[in-house]
């Protein structure tokens, strides 16, 4: 059976990203490929890391999360674990992204009042 592998120009063409990205992510510790010379050589592994890298990214969670995720299952955690890991940070995730969103909110409706006013005392200079 023939492993399946992958340049990082491959790569980076196949998820639209910089190989210095990737380069970034290895250096991060997220990804791990082997190395022919100083080719990179990176295997189907390093493809489904790099597609989860991205997604998370996507959802707003920072590397070292993603990293964290990626040492439970690395380190044979058990897939329960990891799951559980998993939920943990997507709730407080989108406990965070909730209260940036009543956050904005709160802003909009202050810059809102705020632009009444200004447009009422311009008015008032106006009629003066």
């Amino acid at each position: 059976m023939k492993t399946i592998s992958f340049s990082i120009s491959e790569l980076s063409k196949s998820f639209d990203i910089t190989p210095r990205a990737i380069r970034f992510y290895e250096d991060q510790g997220l990804l791990s490929p082997l190395r022919e010379g100083t080719r990179r050589v990176y295997q189907e592994k390093d493809r489904v890391r790099l597609r989860l890298i991205l997604r998370g990214k996507r959802l707003g969670f920072p590397l070292s999360e993603i990293k964290e995720i990626f040492d439970l299952y690395d380190n044979e955690m058990g897939e329960e674990t990891q799951l559980k890991v998993l939920i943990r940070k997507i709730q407080e995730r989108r406990l965070r992204l909730e209260q940036q969103r009543d956050d904005i909110e709160v802003v909009l409706t202050e810059m809102l009042d705020v632009e009444k006013r200004a447009k009422a005392a311009l008015e008032e200079l106006g009629e003066a």
